[in-house]
């Protein structure tokens, strides 16, 4: 009997310290499954919840189910709605529906906007026609406008087709400038020309170029090739350089070379130093 005793005792006791690792393993899979249930996917297993989850997962999926519906997902479910749910989806869906007309939208369901909200649509539809037309959109409705905005649309097309023209970029329409646009033009084409001769860019011209404009070209040409053989540049033409400037440019790299022989650092071509130099490489020769 004592026996029996005994061993019921170690199994009892056996349990209970077995049981906190037994729980500790299942809690993990348990949240998972929790997690799962709230999210709405497939893994869910409400058999394994407690009743606070439940109430908790309940929650959880009511408002997934509010957001479907705000979003127009085909997951929603507009009859586990409340009454102030209900009618707050169908504020928000009606004020959708302006904002898409009034923006133009495909998505616009103009029979459902009220007579304000129509007339409102039919508005901001019109303005847009107008801009289209002005900025020359292809959009652009030339029926639907009114004679003074026809002729607005006029004059702002013509303005953009002199700005263009001056500033050498857009579609240019030449004809359709004035007399005085014209002379505009052609002074700022004259500009940016002489300004891409001086700055070595592909667009220019030189026999467009006044006299004064062709020196200061010429000043700025041998300054950036000067620059380019100080550098050591590909790009330098030894041709063009002056008299003095190769001097001075000979001089400057016969000291690099001196300097690279005497520290033993850079590019050095000894047959290029002068004999007092070679001789202060070797002192003891």
């Amino acid at each position: 009997m004592k026996t029996r005793l005994r061993r019921l005792l170690y199994t009892q006791l056996a349990c209970l310290t077995l049981w906190p690792i037994l729980a500790f393993a299942q809690s993990p899979d348990l949240s998972q499954n929790f997690e799962a249930c709230k999210a709405g996917r497939e893994a869910c297993d409400q058999s394994k919840l407690s009743a606070e989850q439940l109430a908790d997962v309940a929650v959880a999926r009511h408002g997934h189910n509010v957001a479907n519906c705000r979003n127009h997902y085909d997951s929603c479910d507009r009859s586990k709605l409340s009454e102030p749910e209900t009618v707050a989806l169908a504020v928000a869906d009606h004020q959708r529906n302006v904002t898409d007309c009034n923006d133009g939208m495909q998505t616009c369901d103009q029979s459902k906007l009220t007579p304000a909200e129509a007339r409102d649509s039919s508005a901001a539809e019109r303005q847009r026609n107008v801009a289209a037309c002005q900025n020359g959109g292809g959009n652009c409705d030339h029926s639907k406008l009114s004679a003074s905005e026809a002729g607005a649309v006029d004059t702002a097309r013509q303005q953009l087709n002199a700005s263009d023209c001056k500033n050498g970029s857009g579609l240019c329409n030449y004809s359709q400038l004035t007399p005085s646009e014209t002379k505009e033009v052609a002074a700022g084409e004259h500009r940016r020309n002489a300004q891409s001769c001086e700055n070595g860019w592909d667009e220019c011209d030189h026999s467009k170029l006044t006299p004064l404009e062709a020196r200061q070209t010429s000043y700025a040409e041998h300054q950036r090739n000067l620059a380019a053989c100080k550098s050591g540049e590909e790009a330098c033409d030894y041709a063009k350089l002056t008299t003095s400037e190769a001097k001075t440019l000979a001089d400057t790299e016969h000291k690099r070379n001196y300097s690279a022989c005497l520290k033993g650092r850079g590019y050095c071509d000894a047959s290029r130093l002068t004999v007092e130099e070679t001789r202060t490489l070797h002192p003891g020769n």
